[in-house]
């Protein structure tokens, strides 16, 4: 029977004798039985879904399209009905089976992503995201209506679908924070400003629709079983939600209390007796005549967010459900949609209505953002990500195609109207807005180099575990802190978004948030070592707690907003207490884009040593220098690490050694680099002959070739306690042929890769700095230019570029 039927057939028994297949080798066809052909959907469900993401994904679509798609191509629109691999996976007496566990997958996701959804946002919102939530549900509702009644006087049309059209007006107009929150996380724009604004204001919106939605839902079942059983399904929603929040909330909260105290990972058990109180809410909705996720969604938004218990459940159902339950939904409602039985004229009337809900919701956000004086390619990107539809929007008209208030045809055309708008929606955004932009807006130079020598020097500290605690708070004694150069650092500790949507941003210094006091014991380390230089170092301290492919966006950020000269961020491997060497992928693409985007210099550090040598007491209470190396080759890093070497040197326990590298016969075609360098190396030692520092020493070793360098490096690893060197050189010259093909970590360069490569035996701490890259070679040019213009009081014209 073809998969059409699936659409307005009925399947009314089925031979009970064996539904499990004994296997081909006892003559029995494993796709006659109901568990082979469900474990064939869900793997062929699955498996087309991640492939056309992966296409899909360098585009900028969200996982919706790929999924929608996945399910038109597996229905009746694509192959007629007529394919017979199809048929043998997806005959029509297995779709009960398969949709009863897709949906009871809908109901877990949704459920989780209510687990996710923190509740305090709005406490938070602002008035503008107040003002363009409430516009955003208004303003589409409003055109919709007018055009659903414009075209029922005025076109002629079909019959059912004139009778629905207000409906079908009402529910493309409809939003949610569950779909807008998903689509934030496909294309990592979740904890960028527009990210986190339109998290704010699509939770106003969405709880404004859902609200509306329940209302319509409820007198409609009233009005079709005509009886007035309105005050009993609205006062059953309400001994609901009751029942959630002052006995299920309070045992999840006792759940919570139960697992900090013993300091340990929550029990199974609990995690089972929420997922019960999950199926339970779903029955209860069911029960009293409501669609069965209301339950779960109430439930969801009760489970407090976060560790312990938020993040358990997401670890143990997130990945399952999205990856395998979720598609096999998406098939189930895609054999539900045949393009073929179409009609053109009521197509083009749904999508008219679809551009009128899109329009409604660009304007109710674009005017306001631009009233309260947001660029227009921010306001422009923002309303496009408050049009995005999706899953949530989807059971909706599943859900008003059971009562219904639209029919099978509306339901296809809507459907794919959802995805033709969010489809174009996706790139565009991708396009137009690129939160990195204003971070290489800036014309002015955020770097050591071009700090004030007598100036208050600003850094930003990024920690992601307490094992870079010691290595960072000696570093930054290491970095001289005086009454006339003092230090002020920003600490950031960066964590990963688990168990919540919404990410966190949580300023210490007003101690106002509740999660305060998970962060204390790293935050009370370096509130110690301000302590100690209370006149000499000021500190504040942050939380940002996002997904690691978005992390770099807040570094960047506050890094901006700050005015700091480098960000400091710790290399992703590093020695834990027990001396093993811990490693983290996540945080080395977290180095990578903040490498790339960073407003400032940037600093990696790497720690090879161990934990108590650089601990913060051994550095201040040590009676031998602290030896401190710069390998000196040629370009605007190496100069950065150099300026930061020499405020080092100036420290009374430091002893400085700076090592230059020379070739025979340079032949590099950028002069402009070596009279940068020149004259930086001539400031350096200016600065050591008239400051009177006795423990500085500046060498220049002549080397050939590769071999020469690595000898350098090789006789250096066992000499000092922290070397510096510069990230980016020049891979074309004599010294560095070759060495690319054996470069392991590229974001260190490959000095710094090499004196990481475990193939060196020191155990000396490294820092590889990059200067701030403003734009290519016109930084450069512009620092030539000046240079020449107060060395030889020259007028520069600007190169000529042709």
């Amino acid at each position: 029977m073809s998969t059409q039927a699936a659409q307005n057939g009925s399947w009314v028994c089925q031979p009970s004798s064996n539904y499990q297949s004994r296997g081909i080798f006892f003559g029995d066809t494993p796709f006659s039985y109901g568990s082979s052909i469900l474990l064939a959907q869900l793997s062929l469900s699955s498996l087309l879904t991640s492939l056309l993401q992966c296409i899909l994904t360098p585009l900028g679509e969200s996982s919706f399209i790929s999924q929608m798609l996945v399910g038109l191509m597996l229905g009746p629109s694509f192959y007629g009905g007529d394919s017979p691999v199809l048929e043998a996976i997806f005959p029509f007496k297995s779709f009960y089976v398969s949709e009863t566990f897709a949906f009871f997958g809908c109901l877990v996701f949704m459920f989780l992503v209510g687990v996710k959804m923190d509740l305090t946002i709005i406490q938070r919102t602002g008035r503008k995201a107040m003002v363009i939530g409430v516009l955003a549900f208004i303003s589409p509702l409003f055109i919709n209506f007018i055009l659903a009644s414009y075209l029922k006087n005025s076109i002629d049309m079909d019959l059912q679908l004139k009778n629905s059209l207000t409906a079908i007006g009402a529910f493309q107009a409809s939003s949610s924070f569950h779909v807008i929150a998903c689509y934030l996380a496909d294309i990592n724009l979740l904890n960028s400003d527009i990210g986190r604004l339109a998290l704010s204001s699509s939770m106003i919106s969405g709880m404004l629709s859902w609200f509306a939605i329940v209302v319509v839902f409820t007198v409609q079942q009233t009005s079709n079983r005509q009886q007035d059983a309105l005050p009993w399904m609205a006062l059953c929603i309400v001994c609901m939600i009751i029942l959630v929040i002052y006995i299920l909330r309070p045992i999840m909260l006792w759940i919570i209390e139960q697992t900090n105290n013993s300091g340990r990972v929550i029990k199974e058990g609990y995690v089972l007796l929420v997922f019960l109180m999950l199926l339970f809410c779903a029955l209860f909705s069911e029960f009293v005549g409501q669609h069965f996720m209301l339950g779960p969604m109430i439930l969801g938004l009760a489970v407090p967010d976060g560790p312990p218990l938020g993040t358990a459940l997401v670890d143990k159902l997130d990945s399952f459900v999205s990856s395998v339950m979720l598609p096999c939904y998406f098939v189930i409602s895609g054999a539900r949609i045949n393009l073929s039985e179409i009609n053109m004229r009521s197509a083009w009337i749904v999508q008219v209505l679809a551009l009128g809900s899109f329009l409604g919701k660009l304007i109710g956000t674009v005017l306001p953002s631009l009233y309260c004086k947001m660029p227009l390619v921010d306001s422009l990107s923002l309303g496009l990500i408050m049009s995005t539809q999706g899953i949530a929007d989807i059971l909706v008209l599943q859900h008003a195609m059971l009562l219904f208030m639209i029919d099978q045809k509306s339901y296809a055309m809507m459907v794919v109207a959802m995805m033709v708008v969010t489809g174009m929606i996706s790139p565009i955004v991708k396009i137009i807005y690129n939160p990195s932009k204003k971070y290489k807006s800036t014309s002015r130079r955020r770097t050591i180099e071009h700090a004030s020598p007598s100036g208050e020097l600003r850094l930003l500290v990024c920690i992601h575990h307490h094992d870079n605690t010691p290595s960072i708070i000696n570093l930054l004694e290491v970095s001289n802190p005086t009454l006339k150069s003092p230090i002020y650092f920003y600490l950031l500790h960066l964590l990963q978004l688990t168990g919540r949507a919404s990410p966190l941003f949580i300023d210490h210094q007003n101690g106002s948030h509740h999660d305060s006091q998970r962060f204390n014991p790293i935050i009370n380390a370096f509130q110690i070592y301000q302590k100690y230089n209370y006149d000499k170092v000021s500190m504040n301290a942050f939380t940002s707690i996002a997904p690691y492919v978005s992390m770099h966006d807040d570094v960047c950020m506050l890094a901006l907003e700050k005015r700091v000269a480098m960000v400091i961020v710790p290399f992703h491997e590093w020695r834990a207490v027990n001396g093993i060497m811990d490693s983290m992928n996540q945080i080395r693409g977290v180095n990578k884009n903040i490498l790339s985007k960073a407003p400032c210099s940037v600093g990696i550090l790497i720690d090879r040593v161990s934990l108590q040598s650089t601990a913060m007491m051994s550095m201040m209470n040590r009676v031998d220098l602290y030896k401190v190396g710069m390998l000196f080759v040629e370009g605007a890093d190496d100069r950065e690490a150099l300026a930061y070497a020499t405020r080092m040197a100036e420290h009374p326990m430091v002893a400085l050694t700076v090592v230059r590298l020379m070739l025979p016969e340079s032949k590099t075609e950028r002069r402009a680099e070596l009279i940068l360098d020149s004259e930086m190396l001539n400031e350096f030692k200016r600065i050591m002959e008239t400051s009177g520092i006795q423990h500085c020493v500046y060498e220049e070793e002549m080397v050939k070739d590769c071999v020469g360098l690595i000898n350098v490096i090789r006789s250096m690893e066992q000499n000092y306690d922290l070397m510096l060197v510069g990230r980016r050189h020049d891979g074309e010259s004599e010294l560095f042929l070759g060495l690319n093909e054996w470069n392991e970590y590229p974001e260190l360069g490959i000095i710094g890769d090499m004196f990481a490569s475990t193939d060196f035996s020191g155990a000396v701490a490294m820092l590889v700095v990059q200067q701030q890259t403003i734009g290519n070679d016109e930084d450069l040019l512009d620092d030539f230019r000046c240079l020449m213009e107060e060395s030889f009081n020259v007028d520069i014209k600007p190169f000529n570029n042709n």
